[in-house]
């Protein structure tokens, strides 16, 4: 059953005021691999980029903190 217009509203509302966003550009034929490699580890391709963003920031974070003893 589509959800109503209510519905569609509500969760349109709540994402607005839950979720910033940001849009992404990648090579022809990555986003394939993105896809099937968030598959692969049972991930949305959202929660691997999310992982991969916080993985990251947190390994530049413990870089720098060695960096600055």
């Amino acid at each position: 059953m589509p959800a109503s217009k209510a519905q569609q509203k509500a969760v349109s509302k709540y994402m607005k005021n839950n979720y910033d966003e940001i849009k992404i550009r990648t090579s022809k034929g990555q986003k394939d691999i993105i896809k099937a490699h968030a598959e692969a580890n049972g991930e949305s391709v959202n929660g691997f980029i999310n992982r991969a963003i916080d993985e990251t920031m947190s390994r530049d974070n413990v870089i720098k903190e060695a960096v600055s003893e």
